[in-house]
Protein backbone atom coordinates (compact mmCIF):
# COMPACT_ATOMS: atom_id res chain seq x y z
CA UNK A 1 0.00 0.00 0.00
CA UNK A 2 1.13 3.60 -0.88
CA UNK A 3 1.58 5.07 2.71
CA UNK A 4 2.58 8.59 3.91
CA UNK A 5 4.03 9.32 7.41
CA UNK A 6 3.16 13.20 8.46
CA UNK A 7 5.00 13.85 11.39
CA UNK A 8 6.29 17.27 13.18
CA UNK A 9 9.97 17.00 13.97
CA UNK A 10 11.31 19.61 16.65
CA UNK A 11 13.47 21.18 14.02
CA UNK A 12 10.45 21.30 12.16
CA UNK A 13 8.87 22.85 14.82
CA UNK A 14 11.43 25.20 15.53
CA UNK A 15 11.38 26.56 11.94
CA UNK A 16 7.87 26.88 11.97
CA UNK A 17 8.69 28.74 15.15
CA UNK A 18 11.34 31.06 13.50
CA UNK A 19 9.38 31.86 10.50
CA UNK A 20 5.90 32.57 12.13
CA UNK A 21 6.51 32.80 16.01
CA UNK A 22 7.11 36.71 16.42
CA UNK A 23 3.05 36.50 15.20
CA UNK A 24 2.33 34.83 18.47
CA UNK A 25 4.27 36.44 20.84
CA UNK A 26 4.83 40.16 19.14
CA UNK A 27 5.56 42.35 21.79
CA UNK A 28 6.80 39.47 24.52
CA UNK A 29 9.99 40.16 26.23
CA UNK A 30 10.16 36.79 27.36
CA UNK A 31 11.26 33.50 25.02
CA UNK A 32 8.51 30.57 24.49
CA UNK A 33 8.84 28.01 27.53
CA UNK A 34 11.50 25.59 28.19
CA UNK A 35 8.43 22.95 27.04
CA UNK A 36 7.73 24.68 24.42
CA UNK A 37 8.64 22.34 21.49
CA UNK A 38 8.40 19.49 23.98
CA UNK A 39 5.76 17.71 21.23
CA UNK A 40 7.88 17.30 18.36
CA UNK A 41 9.36 14.35 17.80
CA UNK A 42 13.30 13.63 17.57
CA UNK A 43 14.88 12.67 13.99
CA UNK A 44 15.78 9.10 15.17
CA UNK A 45 12.11 8.67 16.11
CA UNK A 46 10.69 9.12 12.82
CA UNK A 47 13.44 7.48 10.84
CA UNK A 48 12.61 4.40 13.42
CA UNK A 49 8.98 4.88 12.23
CA UNK A 50 9.34 4.87 8.64
CA UNK A 51 11.82 2.04 8.80
CA UNK A 52 9.77 -0.05 10.80
CA UNK A 53 6.45 0.65 8.10
CA UNK A 54 8.60 0.37 5.37
CA UNK A 55 9.78 -3.33 6.75
CA UNK A 56 6.19 -3.91 6.40
CA UNK A 57 6.34 -4.08 2.65
CA UNK A 58 4.54 -0.64 2.23
CA UNK A 59 5.52 1.94 -0.62
CA UNK A 60 6.19 5.13 1.58
CA UNK A 61 7.32 8.48 2.11
CA UNK A 62 7.70 11.21 4.65
CA UNK A 63 6.30 14.77 5.50
CA UNK A 64 7.21 17.35 7.80
CA UNK A 65 3.73 18.68 8.34
CA UNK A 66 4.59 21.96 7.73
CA UNK A 67 3.12 24.93 5.91
CA UNK A 68 3.65 22.73 2.10
CA UNK A 69 2.11 19.67 3.28
CA UNK A 70 -0.78 20.23 1.09
CA UNK A 71 1.10 20.46 -1.73
CA UNK A 72 3.04 17.27 -1.32
CA UNK A 73 -0.18 15.47 -0.85
CA UNK A 74 -1.97 16.87 -3.37
CA UNK A 75 0.57 16.09 -6.12
CA UNK A 76 1.33 12.74 -5.00
CA UNK A 77 -1.96 11.51 -2.80
CA UNK A 78 -1.09 8.09 -1.11
CA UNK A 79 -3.37 5.59 -0.20
CA UNK A 80 -3.66 6.27 3.18
CA UNK A 81 -1.87 8.52 5.82
CA UNK A 82 -0.32 7.67 8.97
CA UNK A 83 -0.58 10.67 11.26
CA UNK A 84 1.30 11.24 13.98
CA UNK A 85 2.02 15.62 13.44
CA UNK A 86 1.08 17.42 16.45
CA UNK A 87 1.84 20.96 15.27
CA UNK A 88 2.74 24.10 17.10
CA UNK A 89 0.14 26.43 17.08
CA UNK A 90 -3.44 27.15 17.92
CA UNK A 91 -5.50 25.47 20.43
CA UNK A 92 -6.74 22.91 16.92
CA UNK A 93 -2.84 21.97 15.81
CA UNK A 94 -3.37 18.40 16.05
CA UNK A 95 -6.04 18.68 13.59
CA UNK A 96 -4.17 20.19 10.59
CA UNK A 97 -3.63 17.11 8.98
CA UNK A 98 -6.75 15.30 9.28
CA UNK A 99 -8.78 18.24 8.00
CA UNK A 100 -6.37 18.45 5.06
CA UNK A 101 -6.61 14.78 4.39
CA UNK A 102 -10.50 15.05 4.10
CA UNK A 103 -10.03 18.30 1.77
CA UNK A 104 -8.14 16.08 -0.37
CA UNK A 105 -10.40 12.83 0.42
CA UNK A 106 -7.11 10.92 1.62
CA UNK A 107 -8.01 8.28 4.46
CA UNK A 108 -5.99 8.75 7.66
CA UNK A 109 -5.09 7.06 10.58
CA UNK A 110 -6.66 8.25 13.83
CA UNK A 111 -9.55 10.36 15.15
CA UNK A 112 -11.15 13.49 13.10
CA UNK A 113 -10.49 16.65 13.43
CA UNK A 114 -13.23 17.18 16.28
CA UNK A 115 -12.20 14.65 17.80
CA UNK A 116 -8.50 15.10 17.89
CA UNK A 117 -9.31 19.32 18.92
CA UNK A 118 -11.83 18.20 21.76
CA UNK A 119 -9.25 16.19 23.69
CA UNK A 120 -6.45 18.91 23.49
CA UNK A 121 -9.08 21.42 24.71
CA UNK A 122 -8.97 19.59 28.76
CA UNK A 123 -11.98 21.13 29.89
CA UNK A 124 -14.03 20.81 26.81
CA UNK A 125 -12.80 17.40 26.58
CA UNK A 126 -14.04 16.58 30.38
CA UNK A 127 -17.53 18.32 29.52
CA UNK A 128 -18.07 15.88 27.38
CA UNK A 129 -16.73 13.01 29.60
CA UNK A 130 -19.10 14.55 32.39
CA UNK A 131 -22.36 14.45 29.88
CA UNK A 132 -21.71 11.01 29.29
CA UNK A 133 -21.43 10.11 33.49
CA UNK A 134 -18.07 9.40 32.81
CA UNK A 135 -16.10 10.05 36.10
CA UNK A 136 -13.30 12.90 35.89
CA UNK A 137 -12.03 15.14 38.56
CA UNK A 138 -13.54 18.31 39.18
CA UNK A 139 -12.60 21.35 37.47
CA UNK A 140 -12.76 25.43 36.66
CA UNK A 141 -11.36 26.42 33.33
CA UNK A 142 -9.91 30.53 34.24
CA UNK A 143 -9.20 32.55 31.30
CA UNK A 144 -7.82 36.38 31.88
CA UNK A 145 -11.04 38.19 32.19
CA UNK A 146 -13.00 35.88 34.70
CA UNK A 147 -13.26 36.26 37.69
CA UNK A 148 -11.04 33.70 40.11
CA UNK A 149 -13.88 33.73 42.82
CA UNK A 150 -15.26 30.50 40.67
CA UNK A 151 -12.00 28.65 42.19
CA UNK A 152 -13.31 28.46 45.96
CA UNK A 153 -15.54 25.70 45.62
CA UNK A 154 -12.90 23.41 44.79
CA UNK A 155 -10.93 21.34 47.12
CA UNK A 156 -6.84 21.74 47.38
CA UNK A 157 -4.60 20.24 46.57
CA UNK A 158 -5.32 21.46 43.31
CA UNK A 159 -3.16 21.12 40.00
CA UNK A 160 -2.96 23.86 37.46
CA UNK A 161 -2.38 23.10 33.49
CA UNK A 162 -2.75 25.37 30.25
CA UNK A 163 -5.69 24.18 28.65
CA UNK A 164 -4.54 22.78 25.25
CA UNK A 165 -1.21 21.28 25.90
CA UNK A 166 -0.17 17.76 25.55
CA UNK A 167 3.36 16.09 26.32
CA UNK A 168 3.40 17.40 30.09
CA UNK A 169 3.83 20.83 28.75
CA UNK A 170 3.00 23.31 31.19
CA UNK A 171 2.55 20.27 33.84
CA UNK A 172 5.56 20.85 36.07
CA UNK A 173 5.90 19.28 39.86
CA UNK A 174 5.10 22.80 41.43
CA UNK A 175 2.23 23.45 39.62
CA UNK A 176 0.26 21.46 42.28
CA UNK A 177 -0.74 24.05 44.66
CA UNK A 178 -2.10 23.95 48.48
CA UNK A 179 -3.23 27.47 49.22
CA UNK A 180 -5.38 30.03 46.85
CA UNK A 181 -2.21 32.49 46.93
CA UNK A 182 0.10 30.01 45.34
CA UNK A 183 -3.18 29.64 42.96
CA UNK A 184 -3.17 33.00 41.80
CA UNK A 185 0.14 33.17 41.18
CA UNK A 186 0.27 29.76 39.23
CA UNK A 187 -2.73 30.73 37.22
CA UNK A 188 -0.98 34.07 36.23
CA UNK A 189 2.15 32.52 35.12
CA UNK A 190 -0.05 30.17 32.74
CA UNK A 191 -1.55 33.50 31.04
CA UNK A 192 2.85 35.07 30.88
CA UNK A 193 3.95 31.63 29.70
CA UNK A 194 1.51 29.80 27.98
CA UNK A 195 -1.32 32.62 26.82
CA UNK A 196 -4.12 30.54 27.02
CA UNK A 197 -6.56 29.87 29.45
CA UNK A 198 -5.84 27.59 32.81
CA UNK A 199 -7.43 24.40 33.65
CA UNK A 200 -7.38 24.38 37.53
CA UNK A 201 -8.51 20.66 38.75
CA UNK A 202 -8.78 18.68 41.95
CA UNK A 203 -5.66 16.42 42.59
CA UNK A 204 -6.69 13.11 43.54
CA UNK A 205 -3.95 10.84 45.06
CA UNK A 206 -4.83 7.46 43.76
CA UNK A 207 -3.02 4.99 41.75
CA UNK A 208 -2.22 6.14 38.44
CA UNK A 209 -2.81 4.97 35.21
CA UNK A 210 -2.19 5.21 31.72
CA UNK A 211 -4.41 2.51 29.05
CA UNK A 212 -3.40 1.99 25.12
CA UNK A 213 -6.02 1.01 22.57
CA UNK A 214 -5.82 -0.08 19.53
CA UNK A 215 -8.81 -0.79 17.06
CA UNK A 216 -12.61 0.20 16.45
CA UNK A 217 -15.49 -0.49 17.94
CA UNK A 218 -15.90 -4.64 19.32
CA UNK A 219 -12.77 -5.37 18.02
CA UNK A 220 -10.77 -2.84 19.48
CA UNK A 221 -7.86 -4.15 21.84
CA UNK A 222 -7.32 -3.19 25.25
CA UNK A 223 -3.79 -3.18 26.16
CA UNK A 224 -1.87 -3.92 29.33
CA UNK A 225 -2.16 -1.09 31.14
CA UNK A 226 0.61 1.17 32.69
CA UNK A 227 1.04 1.96 36.51
CA UNK A 228 3.03 4.94 37.19
CA UNK A 229 4.67 3.88 40.23
CA UNK A 230 4.82 7.77 42.04
CA UNK A 231 6.86 5.81 45.22
CA UNK A 232 10.13 5.83 42.74
CA UNK A 233 9.72 9.72 41.83
CA UNK A 234 12.32 11.62 43.71
CA UNK A 235 12.03 12.62 47.16
CA UNK A 236 9.63 15.54 47.99
CA UNK A 237 7.76 15.38 44.23
CA UNK A 238 4.30 15.44 44.12
CA UNK A 239 2.71 12.02 43.31
CA UNK A 240 2.33 13.30 39.73
CA UNK A 241 3.50 12.35 36.12
CA UNK A 242 4.85 15.98 35.37
CA UNK A 243 6.98 17.72 32.55
CA UNK A 244 10.23 16.90 35.04
CA UNK A 245 9.40 13.00 35.25
CA UNK A 246 8.96 12.48 31.65
CA UNK A 247 11.43 15.12 30.50
CA UNK A 248 14.43 15.50 33.05
CA UNK A 249 14.27 12.95 35.94
CA UNK A 250 13.80 9.73 33.10
CA UNK A 251 16.51 9.96 30.27
CA UNK A 252 17.65 6.99 28.63
CA UNK A 253 21.18 6.86 30.19
CA UNK A 254 19.60 7.22 33.42
CA UNK A 255 15.99 5.80 33.07
CA UNK A 256 13.67 6.34 36.04
CA UNK A 257 12.34 2.90 37.02
CA UNK A 258 8.78 4.61 37.56
CA UNK A 259 6.55 2.15 35.68
CA UNK A 260 5.26 -1.52 35.68
CA UNK A 261 3.65 -3.13 33.05
CA UNK A 262 1.45 -4.66 32.64
CA UNK A 263 0.16 -3.51 35.94
CA UNK A 264 -0.76 -5.74 38.85
CA UNK A 265 -4.22 -5.55 39.10
CA UNK A 266 -7.27 -7.20 40.71
CA UNK A 267 -9.69 -9.06 38.47
CA UNK A 268 -12.38 -6.41 39.93
CA UNK A 269 -10.71 -2.90 39.34
CA UNK A 270 -9.39 -4.49 35.74
CA UNK A 271 -12.97 -5.01 34.79
CA UNK A 272 -13.48 -1.56 36.08
CA UNK A 273 -10.83 0.66 33.98
CA UNK A 274 -11.50 -1.88 30.69
CA UNK A 275 -15.12 -0.71 31.22
CA UNK A 276 -14.27 3.33 32.20
CA UNK A 277 -11.78 2.87 28.92
CA UNK A 278 -14.39 1.44 26.36
CA UNK A 279 -17.23 3.80 27.72
CA UNK A 280 -14.28 6.62 27.19
CA UNK A 281 -13.64 5.81 23.69
CA UNK A 282 -17.28 5.51 22.41
CA UNK A 283 -18.20 8.56 24.36
CA UNK A 284 -15.51 10.88 22.46
CA UNK A 285 -15.96 8.77 18.99
CA UNK A 286 -12.01 7.93 19.11
CA UNK A 287 -10.77 5.56 16.22
CA UNK A 288 -8.03 3.22 15.84
CA UNK A 289 -5.52 3.77 18.08
CA UNK A 290 -5.42 6.13 21.73
CA UNK A 291 -3.91 6.63 25.30
CA UNK A 292 -6.23 7.78 28.28
CA UNK A 293 -4.49 8.53 31.55
CA UNK A 294 -7.04 7.64 34.61
CA UNK A 295 -6.51 7.74 38.44
CA UNK A 296 -8.18 6.05 41.22
CA UNK A 297 -10.29 8.29 43.53
CA UNK A 298 -10.68 7.67 47.55
CA UNK A 299 -12.54 5.35 46.82
CA UNK A 300 -10.74 3.45 44.61
CA UNK A 301 -12.48 3.99 41.37
CA UNK A 302 -10.79 5.08 38.25
CA UNK A 303 -11.45 8.38 36.91
CA UNK A 304 -10.38 9.61 33.60
CA UNK A 305 -7.50 12.74 33.98
CA UNK A 306 -6.53 12.89 30.20
CA UNK A 307 -7.06 11.60 26.60
CA UNK A 308 -4.30 11.05 24.09
CA UNK A 309 -5.82 10.15 20.51
CA UNK A 310 -2.75 11.09 19.13
CA UNK A 311 0.08 9.44 21.71
CA UNK A 312 3.55 9.40 21.26
CA UNK A 313 5.70 6.07 20.01
CA UNK A 314 8.95 6.98 20.81
CA UNK A 315 10.66 3.38 19.85
CA UNK A 316 13.85 3.19 22.40
CA UNK A 317 12.89 1.38 25.52
CA UNK A 318 14.64 3.37 27.60
CA UNK A 319 12.72 6.36 26.59
CA UNK A 320 9.79 4.72 28.27
CA UNK A 321 6.91 5.94 25.88
CA UNK A 322 4.04 3.98 27.49
CA UNK A 323 2.29 3.24 24.18
CA UNK A 324 4.94 1.00 22.59
CA UNK A 325 5.53 0.03 26.41
CA UNK A 326 1.93 -1.42 26.67
CA UNK A 327 2.45 -2.70 23.03
CA UNK A 328 5.72 -4.68 23.55
CA UNK A 329 3.53 -6.02 27.18
CA UNK A 330 0.98 -7.28 24.81
CA UNK A 331 3.71 -9.26 22.39
CA UNK A 332 3.87 -6.71 19.77
CA UNK A 333 7.31 -5.48 18.08
CA UNK A 334 7.19 -2.04 17.13
CA UNK A 335 6.08 -2.93 13.02
CA UNK A 336 3.70 -5.06 14.14
CA UNK A 337 2.20 -2.37 16.77
CA UNK A 338 2.45 0.10 13.57
CA UNK A 339 1.16 -2.28 11.48
CA UNK A 340 -1.48 -2.82 13.44
CA UNK A 341 -2.83 0.68 13.49
CA UNK A 342 -2.32 1.02 9.84
CA UNK A 343 -4.21 -2.27 9.29
CA UNK A 344 -7.38 -0.68 11.72
CA UNK A 345 -7.54 2.32 9.88
CA UNK A 346 -6.83 0.86 6.41
CA UNK A 347 -10.00 -1.52 6.93
CA UNK A 348 -12.50 0.91 8.42
CA UNK A 349 -12.02 3.21 4.90
CA UNK A 350 -12.83 -0.24 3.26
CA UNK A 351 -9.05 -0.43 2.05
CA UNK A 352 -7.64 -3.91 1.14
Amino acid sequence: MKVAVTYSTKEGLEKEFAEFGGRQFSGEDEPPPTDFFAEGDSSATIDSVLQAISSLGHDLRGYEADADLCSRLRCDPPQLVFNMAEGLFGASRESYVPTLCEKLCIPYTGSDPLVLAVCLNKAKCKELLSFHGIATPKFVLVSEEMSLSALKKLRFPAIVKPNCEGSSKGVFNDSVVKDFESLRAKIENNFRQYSQAAIVEELILGREFTVATIGNGDGMEILPPVEICHSELPSGAWPIYSYEAKWIWDRPEKPLKIFDCPAKLSKPLKAKIEKLIRRTVSAMGIRDWCRTDIRLDSEGNPQVIEINPLPGILPNPEDNSCFPKAARSAGYSYPQMLGKIIDCAARRNGIK
